[in-house]
């Protein structure tokens, strides 16, 4: 009898054991863009940061990149290390399959954030996301409202192949080939301010007529803008060229509300905490609920005019100071 309650007593405290260790931290591995990308990316860091903080009971470790082998390269040894779950900003949507499989196969959950993948949704449990083709089309349905006389647009893309680019060359490129708009150059500055100043630089000195720039996002705007200033053209709700950018930043949307520029395309950086909710769901055996067809949850967003804009929007709306 003694021995059988001393044996009982070894398995009381191995199963205790194990329960302390199972109620250890969360363990996630972070695949991101670097904050330097733009404010967007900034405020996106800062509030997974936050977030996957061990004060909310998480062990996170980050990794960021915008090239995608470094990325993809980052994730494989996330999943070696033996996280729980894995979080992933892509930077390009296509060469993640292998990677995704292997995670589901070792039993890491995924979750993408940002951006989408192209992948089979069987090996991500969901997705939270700005529908970047919707940001591309309110911007261009916005653009058409003006009943410009013409639109001839230099074009600014972001880094090529991720889905913030696709989305908002989308629409864009259907005008370019309905001939509804001229494009007079169409060229990545990979989100860069200073190479997004030097593409209309270029276009300026070409001496090539322009009356629209439509930057993929805020901060090639402002260096698109600095050219323009530089060569005396005026632009905004005034001027001659209409500037466009996206992501909405509060120095950005002031430009707007100075009539500098003319148009800012929102895109929500702030999915952690969704993240957050779906992984305490599942850590507490329940299911994911109010996902799309497609594995999704997409934050709500909108553009905004600077005819419209005030000081409310910005306070609302804007990231960063």
């Amino acid at each position: 009898m003694k021995k059988f309650a001393a044996l009982f007593l070894s398995l009381v405290l191995i199963l205790c054991s194990a329960a302390v260790v199972a109620e250890g931290p969360i363990k996630v591995g972070i695949v991101n863009n670097p904050p330097s990308e733009s404010g967007y990316r900034e405020a996106n860091v800062k509030d997974f940061e936050t977030v996957f903080s061990a004060e909310n009971g998480y062990e996170a470790k980050t990794f960021y990149s915008i090239k995608n082998d470094e990325q993809l390269s980052a994730a494989r040894q996330f999943i070696t290390d033996g996280v729980d779950y894995l979080l992933i900003s892509a930077a390009e949507t296509t060469g993640w399959d292998s990677v995704l499989a292997d995670a589901k196969e070792q039993g890491v959950t995924v979750f993408l954030f940002d951006r989408m993948i192209d992948c089979d949704p069987d090996l991500f449990e969901a997705a939270v996301v700005s529908n970047m083709a919707d940001e591309g089309a309110t911007a261009v349905n916005w653009l058409l409202s003006l009943n410009l006389p013409e639109y001839k647009v230099i074009h600014i893309q972001g880094a090529m192949g991720s889905d913030a680019q696709l989305g908002r060359t989308g629409a864009l490129d259907a005008q370019f080939e309905a001939g509804a708009m001229t494009k007079v150059v169409q060229q990545t500055a990979t989100w860069d301010e200073a190479e997004a100043k030097k593409i209309v630089e270029t276009v300026i000195n070409s001496g090539e007529d322009f009356n629209v720039i439509y930057a993929e996002n805020d901060g090639m705007a402002k260096g698109a803008v600095a050219a323009l200033d530089e060569a005396g053209i005026t632009h905004g709700v005034n001027g001659k060229v209409v500037v466009m950018g996206f992501d909405c930043n509060k120095w950005a949307l002031r430009e707007l509300l100075a009539g500098n520029w003319n148009y800012d395309g929102q895109c929500s950086p702030f999915q952690a905490k969704v993240i957050d909710s779906m992984i305490k769901t599942l850590e507490a055996g329940g299911a994911i609920e109010g996902l799309n067809e497609k594995k999704q949850i997409i934050s709500v967003e909108k553009g905004f005019d600077a005819r419209e804009l005030t000081e409310e929007d910005i306070a609302t709306y804007g990231l960063g100071e």
